[in-house]
């Protein structure tokens, strides 16, 4: 992969600091508030609360830390969290907020999902209703304009419903905030035998993610589909086997449209068409370059992997601060297969611009178009 500084969390003022100053410290209350949790999980919560924000990187205290030794503890213990890789002190911190609440057991609330709570809020909201309604709108248009759609409504996550409105003709916002646009490559490399989406969000941007990967079976477009999940709750709102079946659910206990859609998911996930993985390696602190041979072997048994969201991309090619004009193809040369990224810009590290993009967009807005979630990016290496 091409050499570039590793994103670290030091710099006052940065996307990468305020996540880890601001954004954990949030989630721990927010997280403490959810659940009755008890006075020994409360306790370990606030002490998380404190060295997330005054201390330093300490040890899990259990078994996870020989699992953890090999994807970096030993060089990163006690050192300040704002020091080290980005990615990594990120996905550390959400390990240990797991142990704190107990997810790992033993115990009572061994398994219950601390994220859970916002997890069904974005399911049962009113936005959600309004996005599935939107579905009933594509029934009857030509099946490329339902895949175009259903492409973006995946793209944007939790603002799906602007990409189903891409349906509607003169509807053109969402593809004008695209930095990089390779759907046409994408559309070139279907039909497959077998997919593979690697998702990122549960809730309502799962949704649109199981909508996609419905229409490529029904239509002809893949024989097959793998989806990757976390095997364990992982950043906020990463998706795990449980928020496939809620979002499953969620959509047959809709109307029309929708409530199809998720009678054949039901039936797509029963019979193995559609089947899902929950690699340990989906919860590492590294970069995809690093994946185990097991995991290589599953990708590469894929005739096209795409990778959803942003933290997936920060994986894929690297969290790097590479040049905006790094070419996407060299980042994933290591990728066994063809490979695609759907992604929202909610972070620093973007490879696979042109330089008149990248001028026009700086221009515009300073940095903060690559972190505020208002452009998004289709990338593509065949």
């Amino acid at each position: 992969m091409p050499d570039a500084p590793v994103i670290l969390a030091d710099e006052p003022g940065s996307f990468a600091h305020g996540v880890l100053a601001a954004r954990h410290p949030a989630l721990i209350r927010a997280v403490r508030d959810a659940f009755p949790y008890d006075p020994g999980q409360r306790r370990a919560l606030d002490a998380l609360l404190t060295s997330a924000t005054e201390g330093v990187i300490e040890p899990l205290g259990t078994d996870a830390d020989e699992h953890w030794a090999a994807w970096g503890a030993r060089r990163y213990l006690g050192r300040s969290w704002f020091e080290v890789p980005f990615l990594w002190s990120e996905s550390y911190f959400y390990r240990h907020l797991l142990q704190a609440v107990g997810y790992f057991g033993p115990g009572p609330w061994q398994g219950i999902d601390p994220f859970r709570p916002f997890k069904l809020a974005e399911l049962d909201a009113p936005e959600t209703d309004e996005e599935l309604a939107a579905l009933d709108r594509l029934t009857g248009q030509p099946e490329q304009e339902q895949a175009r759609a259903l492409l973006h409504g995946s793209l944007w996550g939790n603002r799906a419903d602007l990409g189903f409105r891409l349906s509607v003709p003169g509807t053109t916002t969402a593809v004008s905030e695209l930095v990089a646009d390779d759907s046409e490559a994408l559309w070139a490399l279907l039909p497959v035998d077998t997919v593979c989406l690697v998702a990122d969000n549960a809730g309502r941007e799962l949704i649109p993610d199981l909508l996609f990967l419905d229409h490529l079976l029904c239509h002809g477009r893949a024989r097959r589909a793998l989806l990757q999940v976390k095997p364990y709750p992982y950043y906020i709102s990463d998706a795990t086997t449980a928020d496939v079946v809620d979002a499953v659910r969620r959509l047959t206990a809709a109307k029309g449209a929708a409530a199809d859609a998720g009678e054949r998911l039901w039936a797509a996930l029963a019979d193995g068409r559609i089947d899902v993985r929950a690699h340990p390696f989906s919860c590492a602190p590294l970069p995809y370059a690093d994946m185990p041979e097991d995991l290589r072997a599953q990708f590469a048994a894929a005739d096209l992997t795409v990778f959803k969201g942003d933290l997936n991309y920060r994986r894929l090619v690297g969290d790097r601060l590479y040049p905006p004009t790094t070419s996407f193809a060299e980042t994933t040369a290591y990728f066994p297969g063809p490979v695609a990224a759907l992604r929202t810009l909610k972070s620093d590290v973007i490879v696979g611009l042109d330089a008149a993009t990248e001028a026009a967009l700086v221009a515009a807005e300073g940095r903060r178009w690559r972190t505020n979630g208002t452009h998004a990016l289709v990338q593509v290496r065949p």
